[in-house]
């Protein structure tokens, strides 16, 4: 069956972060929103989901990032009045935890659906392994901080669906290298340091709930041990000065675009 994408937004898609969760973010880098999400949204997004990409989570075109944290596809979800007003919902929290005192704004960056498949099932595409631990930032080709991910968790998942873990404090350390760069070893052991900050014990989500990071937080997660894919669907907020330094990103097109520009607010709208 066929889902209807033009459903009308609802009042409050999300709720607003309070002053607490402000501040755990910026201490910690990361922070859990529990019941953010309105079950309408999150119920359409599984929809949506399932739809595109099957009941297993693996029945998509590969979508050109073959690796194996989970199988990534495009949302699209400016396009659904429903989602983009969620979407436009969370850029003023990102605004909230961004907190840039110049009052810039948050541009959208992207949204994709992220699949984490079952670890003993032979997939069509990548995505069924372990997330080893990295920052996400080195991977979007954009020059300067603030960006971060808003992951909502599209039903209720525990530790044995391969959720995340967070080393609490880690994005104060900088930028720390592209995942692939490590020649085979954990990061935990190019970067020793991070073994002194608090590790987070792996999430545990009902259906609605979000977990946010900063693109700078160091993450990872075990393996998917249960049999069906744990559904999650991302927003990537960016601050909306950013402008792109030229190398080849993974998140975005780049055709038409020259070396350190800034970007266009039709792909990229200012969201708050």
């Amino acid at each position: 069956m066929t889902v209807q994408t033009n459903i009308e937004p609802v009042q409050n898609p999300c709720r607003l972060v309070t002053a607490d969760e402000i501040a755990h973010f910026k201490e910690l880098g990361w922070v859990k929103l529990k019941g953010f999400a309105h079950p309408e949204v999150v119920g359409t997004l599984l929809k949506i989901a399932r739809e595109r990409m099957g009941e297993d989570g693996d029945s998509n075109p590969p979508y050109g990032i073959d690796q194996p944290y989970f199988n990534a596809q495009y949302g699209g979800g400016l396009q659904i009045p429903l989602i983009r007003s969620y979407i436009e919902h969370v850029g003023k929290n990102a605004k909230a935890l961004m907190d840039r005192r110049s009052g810039v704004g948050v541009r959208y960056f992207t949204d994709f659906f992220a699949p984490k498949l079952p670890a003993a099932r032979k997939t069509r595409n990548a995505g069924n392994g372990p997330t080893s631990f990295h920052q996400d930032f080195i991977t979007f080709a954009v020059d300067r901080t603030g960006g971060m991910t808003f992951w909502l968790s599209l039903e209720n998942y525990g530790p044995e669906s391969g959720t995340m873990s967070f080393v609490s404090g880690s994005h104060k350390l900088g930028v720390l290298g592209h995942y692939t760069n490590y020649d085979g070893r954990d990061m935990m052991d190019v970067y020793p340091e991070l073994r002194e900050l608090k590790l987070s014990e792996p999430m545990t989500y009902a259906a609605g709930d979000v977990t946010v990071h900063s693109h700078l937080t160091v993450h990872g997660a075990g393996v998917n041990m249960t049999d069906k894919p744990r559904w999650a669907y991302l927003v990537l907020p960016q601050p909306a000065d950013i402008h792109w330094t030229g190398a080849q990103p993974e998140a975005f097109d780049t055709t038409g675009m020259k070396q350190h520009q800034a970007f266009d607010d039709e792909r990229f709208p200012i969201l708050a």
